[in-house]
């Protein structure tokens, strides 16, 4: 997650100043992030990167209020989310929706040196088993692991209750735990 001290800065900046500077630091913080957030519900890249843009346009557009927003990394997630909804339910009306749209760029989720000693094969397994879970328990799974939000923040931008969050984390994990042991005593046993 964004730092807390770093995010108001930029918050205050942006609201007080109109600073562009600011407003293009915050972009590319949240950019790819709510780009991969969207395209969960939309299932098409372009619909979601309409989508951001249309996000971060409100954003400038109501500058001047972002010092009075709480939690501006859950008020920013609630928009994409509210957005993309929108978004689908235009593509539906219009019948132009299409399920195969291309694949989500996805940022690595192993940025340290330690951590980047998995073998390709092994990632290549994980994204098999994420990709595997059920729609909403993949989602849940990609905003808390991902993104790095919350349970609660995740429960909120959902309106599920929290308990729901921590069960479907629970089998988010048991079933990529499962399919990954799979895959390595099928690999290294045959």
């Amino acid at each position: 997650m964004i730092g807390t001290t770093l995010l108001d800065k930029l918050l205050n900046r942006i609201a007080l100043y109109d600073d562009a500077i600011a407003y293009k630091e915050l972009f590319s913080l949240y950019h790819l992030k709510l780009i991969r957030f969207s395209a969960l519900i939309t299932k098409s890249k372009e619909a979601a990167e309409e989508v951001v843009s249309d996000v971060f346009l409100k954003v400038w557009n109501t500058r001047s209020t972002l010092t009075r927003i709480e939690n501006f990394h859950l008020y920013i997630y609630i928009i994409t989310k509210n957005q993309s909804i929108n978004c689908l339910t235009r593509l539906k009306r219009n019948k132009s929706f299409s399920i195969d749209d291309t694949e989500v760029e996805l940022k690595s989720m192993y940025p340290n040196p330690e951590q980047l000693m998995i073998t390709s094969e092994m990632h290549k397994r994980l994204n098999l088993a994420v990709d595997a879970l059920p729609p909403r328990c993949k989602l849940i799974f990609k905003l808390i692991k991902e993104d790095g939000l919350k349970y609660k923040e995740v429960a909120q931008l959902l309106e599920l209750s929290q308990k729901t969050i921590e069960n479907q984390m629970t089998i988010a994990l048991r079933k990529i735990g499962e399919s990954i042991q799979l895959e390595v005593s099928k690999t290294y046993l045959n």
